[in-house]
Order: C-alpha cells, then sequence, then structure tokens
C-alpha cells in the first residue's frame, strides 16, 4: 500500500461547535487552542497557515461546471459560543421547514443505527479474519474466493505486485494484532501474539520491499509489543505471562535484515527491496518512489529509542534529508521517483498520491511523535508548496463561486499540470489535513472522494478528472477514504461522516463479499473480482470502520494520546519517544546556523473565522458544493 498504506499516525484534531480544537485521542477532552499538553508539545503550532491558492479554473480545461451558489451569512470573524438556549442549538432547528435532499439524508445518524454500524463492522473483520486463520495462515494472505493461503510468488521473482509484500512470514496475522485489540477481544491477541513469537522467523530467503516491511510487519510488532507492556492498560490487562519482549526482538531482528538498503548508496537514499536472508540483490534497481524511501522513520525511530540504539533512525532520517535536499528550488516540490546513486529525478511527477503520499505524512507524524522541529519545518514547506502548485479550485472551500478545490499532479519544476487523474491513495490527504488543521480544506476534498465512491460503490485505482471515468478499474479494499472518514468525524462530530461509513461498509458487504471474505474489485463498474484480500484490509479498512461507530472505544476514552502509523498501528505519544539516548543524529556543521523556528499562524488565519453559524449545526459542506460535486463525478 504504497503510500499510507497510516503513522497514522494520528493526533486527532476536533471542531467543536465553537471552534477548531485538539482531541487528543480521547474524546472528551476538547482542547482549546491554550491548552497545556502533557508532553510539552504544543498543539498550537499544527494549525497549519491557509495558504493561498489559485482561485481559476483551468483555461479551457474547466473540470466542473459552476453553479451558482447563493447567499449564505458571511463568516464570523471569531468564536462566539452558542447558548443552551439558543434557537442554534440543534440541526433541525437551523433547518427546519427548509430541508433540502442532501440535509434530509445526512443530518441525523440514530444511535440504534451507529450500533447496528458498530456490529457490522465487527462482523466484517471477523469474516475476514477467522477464514484467514482456517484457511491460510500460516500463509501471508488468504485467497477468499478460492479459500486457500498466499505466499510470495517463488517461480516468477518479477511478479513485484505479490512479491514486494508477502515474505513468508504470517503477513495478515502480523499486520492485525493490534486491531484485535481495538475490537476488544484480549483473548484472541494474546493468543496471536504467541502464535507470531512460536511460528514466524525472518530468516527467510524471501525479496521484500522495504517499505511494505516496515510499515506492515516493523510497524506491527513493535504498536503490539508497546500495547502490551504499557502500565496504563488502555485496553485492559493484556500483558502475557512470561512475556520476555519476543515482540521487539523480533522487529529489531527484521529491522537489522532491512539495513543493507540503506549501504551503498551515494545518496543515503535506501534500495526499495532486501533479500532477508542475502542483503540487497545484485540486480537491483537504483531507483525508488519518494514514499517508500522517506516513510521509515516512524517506525525506525520508534526503533531505535526504545532500544537506545541510533542507527536505525539515522539512516531514515538521513534518507528524508537527502530526498528534501533534492526538491525543486523553483516550486519547492519534491518528485515520485529518484535515483539513489545520482539523486536525479527520474520521475519528475508531483503529488499527494501514489509515490508520495506518506512521504508528508511522515514528515507531521514524526514530529507529533519525536518534537524535532526540523520535521515540522519541512512539512510547513512542503504542505505550502502542495497549496501553491497542486491545489486548484475556488479559494474557499465553503464559499464563493468557482470549481471544487483540487489537488493534481504537476512537474516538480514548472508546476505545469502532467495529467488529469487522481489516484485513490490521495483519499488519505484529508486525513492528513484534519491533524495539520486545515478542517476546511479536509472537508471539501473528502466530499469529492466520496461523490466518487457512491457513483461506483468503490474508488477506482486512479480516476480521470476530466473525462469523468476511472483511467485504472480496479479497488484492493484500500482504507484511505475510510481513515479520511474517520479523522473528520472526530473532528467535526458531524453525523455526515457517519452517513459516508455506513454508505461504503454496505458498499463492501454487496460488492466485495465472497464465500471466504472480501475481494480485491477487478473491476469498479461491473464488479468482476480478484481472488486477494491484502493484508491491510483487517488491519485498516475494517479497524477505522469500527472506530467511526464506537464511541466509546478505549482509544476514545483513556487518557493516553495515540496517532496511527500510516499501516493504521496504534503508537502512544510517549515521553520516553521524544528523549534520546545520544547526541544530535545531525550536528550542525561548523558556520552553520539553525534555521527559524516553526511559527504560530497569524490570528486571523484561524480555521475557525472562516466557519460561519449555518456550518456548525448543518452540513460541512454546503448543499449546493455537494450538488456540484456530484454532478462534476457524473452522478447526475
Amino acid at each position: 500500500m504504497q503510500w499510507r498504506s497510516i503513522v497514522v499516525g494520528l493526533v486527532v484534531l476536533r471542531l467543536s461547535l465553537s471552534c477548531v480544537v485538539w482531541l487528543a485521542f480521547g474524546l472528551g477532552h476538547n482542547v482549546s487552542w491554550g491548552f497545556n499538553f502533557p508532553l510539552n508539545f504544543n498543539l498550537q503550532t499544527l494549525d497549519l497557515k491557509l495558504f493561498k491558492d489559485e482561485t481559476e479554473a483551468f483555461k479551457g480545461n474547466s473540470w466542473s461546471q459552476r453553479i451558482p451558489s447563493g447567499k449564505y451569512d458571511e463568516p464570523r470573524t471569531s468564536c462566539p459560543k452558542i447558548g443552551e438556549d439558543s434557537p442554534q442549538k440543534s440541526y433541525m432547528n437551523f433547518y427546519d421547514g427548509n430541508k433540502d435532499e442532501y440535509v434530509k439524508r445526512y443530518n441525523t445518524f440514530p444511535d440504534t443505527l451507529k450500533a447496528q454500524m458498530k456490529a457490522q463492522a465487527k462482523d466484517m473483520f471477523y469474516f475476514g479474519y477467522d477464514n484467514y486463520m482456517k484457511y491460510a495462515f500460516p500463509e501471508d494472505e488468504l485467497n477468499p474466493i478460492d479459500c486457500r493461503g498466499r505466499g510470495p510468488d517463488v517461480l516468477n521473482p518479477s511478479n513485484i505486485n505479490i512479491n514486494d509484500v508477502l515474505g513468508n512470514y504470517s503477513l495478515t496475522l502480523i499486520d492485525t494484532l493490534d486491531t484485535l485489540l481495538v475490537l476488544g477481544n484480549i483473548t484472541e491477541f494474546q493468543r496471536a501474539v504467541k502464535l507470531v513469537i512460536d511460528t514466524v522467523s525472518f530468516d527467510k530467503d524471501s525479496t521484500v520491499q522495504v517499505f511494505e516491511a516496515n510499515i506492515r510487519i516493523l510497524g506491527s510488532l513493535i504498536s503490539s509489543h508497546i500495547l502490551l507492556t504499557d502500565p496504563k492498560h488502555p485496553f485492559g490487562d493484556v500483558g502475557i505471562e512470561g512475556y520476555d519482549n519476543e515482540l521487539l526482538h523480533m522487529a529489531h531482528d527484521l529491522a537489522v535484515r532491512l539495513l543493507p538498503a540503506f549501504e551503498n548508496t551515494i545518496t543515503g537514499i535506501p534500495y526499495p527491496r532486501v533479500n532477508l536472508k542475502t542483503g540487497v540483490p545484485a540486480d537491483s534497481i537504483n531507483e525508488t518512489c519518494t514514499a517508500g524511501a522517506g516513510s521509515l522513520l516512524v517506525e525506525f525511530g520508534i526503533l531505535s529509542r526504545l532500544l537506545g540504539d541510533s542507527t536505525f533512525e539515522w539512516v531514515a532520517r538521513r534518507a528524508v534529508r537527502a530526498l528534501w535536499s533534492l526538491r525543486s528550488k523553483e516550486t519547492g516540490l519534491l518528485g515520485n521517483i529518484v535515483n539513489i546513486q545520482t539523486g536525479q529525478w527520474v520521475g519528475k511527477q508531483s503529488g499527494v498520491g501514489a509515490g508520495m503520499d506518506s512521504f508528508y505524512e511522515y514528515l507531521l507524524k514524526s514530529y507529533i511523535l519525536f518534537g524535532e522541529k526540523e520535521d515540522y519545518r519541512m512539512f510547513q514547506a512542503a504542505y505550502e508548496s502542495i497549496q501553491n502548485h497542486l491545489r486548484r479550485g475556488r479559494e474557499s472551500c465553503n464559499e464563493g463561486e468557482g470549481d471544487p478545490p483540487l489537488y493534481v499532479n504537476v512537474n516538480m519544476f514548472s508546476g505545469q499540470i502532467m495529467n488529469t487523474w487522481i489516484d485513490s491513495l490521495q483519499a488519505f490527504f484529508p486525513g492528513l489535513q484534519v491533524l495539520s488543521g486545515d478542517v476546511e480544506n479536509a472537508i471539501c476534498l473528502h466530499a469529492f472522494y466520496y461523490a466518487i465512491w457512491r457513483r461506483y460503490g468503490a474508488l477506482p485505482e486512479r480516476y480521470n478528472w476530466q473525462l469523468q471515468a476511472p483511467d485504472v478499474l480496479f479497488y484492493p479494499l484500500r482504507p484511505e477514504l475510510v481513515e479520511s472518514t474517520y479523522l473528520l468525524y472526530q473532528a467535526t462530530k458531524n453525523p455526515f461522516y457517519l452517513h459516508v461509513g455506513m454508505d461504503i461498509l454496505q458498499s463492501l458487504e454487496k460488492n466485495a463479499k465472497v464465500r471466504c471474505g472480501y475481494a480485491t474489485l477487478h473491476h469498479v463498474v461491473d464488479k468482476s473480482k480478484e481472488d486477494r484480500m491484502e493484508s491491510f484490509f483487517l488491519s485498516e479498512t475494517c479497524k477505522y470502520l469500527y472506530l467511526l461507530f464506537d464511541e466509546d472505544n478505549p482509544l476514545h476514552k483513556s487518557e493516553n494520546k495515540y496517532i496511527f502509523t500510516t499501516e493504521g498501528h496504534i503508537v502512544p505519544i510517549d515521553q520516553r519517544f521524544r528523549e534520546k539516548q545520544w547526541e544530535d543524529l545531525f550536528p550542525l556543521e561548523e558556520g552553520e546556523t539553525p534555521e527559524d523556528e516553526p511559527q504560530n499562524p497569524p490570528s486571523n488565519t484561524s480555521n475557525c473565522g472562516r466557519i460561519p453559524d449555518a456550518r456548525r449545526f448543518a452540513l460541512p459542506l454546503k448543499s449546493v458544493y455537494m450538488r456540484q460535486i456530484d454532478h462534476m463525478v457524473g452522478l447526475f
């Protein structure tokens, strides 16, 4: 799952009825801008500046028809509190007698329905998990149509679609460990951990992609170890008698086997693949994608700080720095494919989807976890470049006229549009915008991906916004749209996002469920299927759906603060990850001066000043703009 496959990393941002506030995983701990974060973590600095963007549609190339927006109240410049007796206290009062079809459909979500959806999400997970354990374990994945296990394609080593991910190490079981805890199944979690300890070895003649092994295997082992040994017991007493840090030792063993990828590269950017037994293959290519090389810092950094060994964080951070140094001086953008020996960009496309997605994600999440200001400086600069050069459409998400905001693929040096498609991995970006504080842009972009989902009952791998049709037709049960839906619900508590989750859940049940699990959709139009259920379906898609409807989950009630990795693994924001047992990994050279510190945004760029009263009691996106997006993707 090239890009985010999540951190998650995630500290959740919440848009309260009065202002944008931080919700640091527990609900019920609403944090205003002045909140004293217990880990000395200034959440205020994560509210990004709402950068100016281009407001003109593509010349001669408009991708939606302009629909008059009508008149609405001007946004207020402050965030007044709404009294208990205010007639604006409920959605129903605000729209009484004036409901259109969008308001009628999305403005409420009964608790009974929420409980029903929670139960369905739980059943979905167990249908896939139980059948994996019955028909596939100890192999890596389940073929849900034939009810068989799947491992590496040893007869065809060039089949990287399979071999990059599958390493003959019970991938799905490992990737799913913390989902069992999220669902409250301590007994099965403990049994699964013991199975992993007793049966899994990384001493395999398997050539795997470093990125995938890191986010799916290493990240899960680290997360499960932390949850097993957490004295705060967010999920109850999940400890295993006699547990002697075996998962941590396994994580260390795997990471050591990945280290050869960082050797013998002139730039410090790692090779994309390693053989777990012999190191970098002799015929390895010298090209890698930005996300693959630059999304190792969270897992490698946590491992270094747990072990007191700087090696892993050092190589991961060196790779990030190397990629960052290669960005365009004109636009500040990075490309999507780089030569690890020459530092030349082989792929000059810059976007927020495949090949680049989790690079941006991990800049922000690394800062949240480790408190390294350099990471946030890079994220701020990257986000500003994205807003300046990739964002098209009207300036404001929820006001004015013009095309809905859209993030396009451009040439990293010129900023010129390279193609007219977006890919499904981009659907993670609204979730990252929530985490960064840019809730308004997140709302608009999420609505675009949701409209595509409503049209096809899935997200095609690529969608051509100019032709209003898919370019690449398959959907491998990816979690990105669900993840962003979950984060936006945590940020706004708007019932609209519960309806989105229900639509996704019901579409999966209708279109992807087969005899022994859930199958990849080969064709989102005719709903033909491929016999594969990737591990991220259980690790992320089911996890985020369940959490969306489970208000009382320990993650939401615990006083602990958490993020998710890019594969959806749970990691606490903990003081111990902000402490190093070594000197700075990259000390300043003689004569160098530190860059400016990250700056708090000016008060007049706060999100709360951009949100009219109506927005706090109605749809997150006004009906006229939802209708515009629906028309844009061909829903009517």
